[in-house]
């Protein structure tokens, strides 16, 4: 794939999410083959954005999630800044057709992370974080299937990436607490509540942390103080239709709530 096709790809991608669309596939000629491939189209996209990075997303951090959508591990995402919305405000729920929400542990960068030639470890990771959030991430797909995509065409997609929004950091002493082990209560408007833990994150989110460090690494990518990076979701996917509220109990971690408009 070349630079061009590349940037093609990536615009047909950011026109399909902006205007609330769906396609089938990328045309054959822009379709990625390879993870490298995938990550270059979602570089592309950056180029209609004016705002820095927000930050990071992993994708099928659950056995369960990986065989939903058919890969074979995690997947790296950019969140977009105009994806990420304040808690005050009331989401537009708009074209969604994944129609879930997420319950994650999220972290801020107190300092880079810059790639080198041996991985990262979860204790160097942790080391350059500032603060550990409740988050909500609401993601969607610009393909009609994306259960029959495969990882390429996810990646390129933003790793499903749609919108965002983080709560305020704990103010609890979150490095001395096991976060694999670390329970979690997810909530639609008047529905039963579901249950979650840090170990349906690749096995715990600090374990997490670093698979995104090193996916950056090999890509020759850095992760930038200020970034944040959402682990995935500790609870099942959770249904949504236009005027829920959604709420993430972390216990002494805190909470974060939203709602979502027409």
């Amino acid at each position: 794939m070349t630079p061009t096709q590349a940037q093609h790809a990536a615009d047909l991608i950011h026109t399909t999410w902006r205007t609330g669309n769906a396609i089938p596939a990328l045309p054959t000629p822009l379709r990625p083959t390879s993870r490298a491939e995938a990550y270059a189209i979602q570089a592309g996209i950056m180029a209609h954005t004016h705002a820095p990075l927000y930050g990071w997303k992993i994708a099928a951090t659950s056995i369960a999630g990986q065989r939903h959508i058919g890969v074979d591990g995690p997947l790296a995402g950019r969140i977009l800044a105009e994806a990420v919305h304040p808690e005050s405000a009331t989401i537009p729920f708009g074209a969604n057709r994944m129609r879930v929400a997420e319950a994650e542990f999220a972290f801020r960068m107190a300092h880079d992370l810059p790639p080198r030639p041996t991985p990262y470890t979860p204790a160097e990771c942790l080391a350059a974080v500032a603060t550990l959030h409740p988050a909500i991430e609401i993601p969607d797909s610009r393909y009609t299937d994306f259960i029959t995509a495969g990882a390429p065409q996810l990646i390129a997609d933003l790793a499903c990436g749609h919108q965002f929004v983080l709560g305020q950091p704990t103010t609890a002493n979150w490095r001395e607490i096991d976060l694999a082990a670390h329970p979690v209560t997810a909530t639609v408007s008047n529905h039963r509540p579901q249950p979650g833990i840090g170990h349906n994150v690749l096995g715990d989110p600090r374990i997490a942390l670093a698979w995104l460090v090193n996916e950056l690494s090999t890509l020759g990518l850095t992760l930038h103080a200020g970034e944040v990076v959402t682990t995935g979701t500790c609870v099942t996917p959770l249904p949504i239709l236009p005027h829920d509220t959604v709420t993430a109990d972390f216990g002494p971690l805190g909470s974060i709530h939203i709602t979502f408009g027409a």
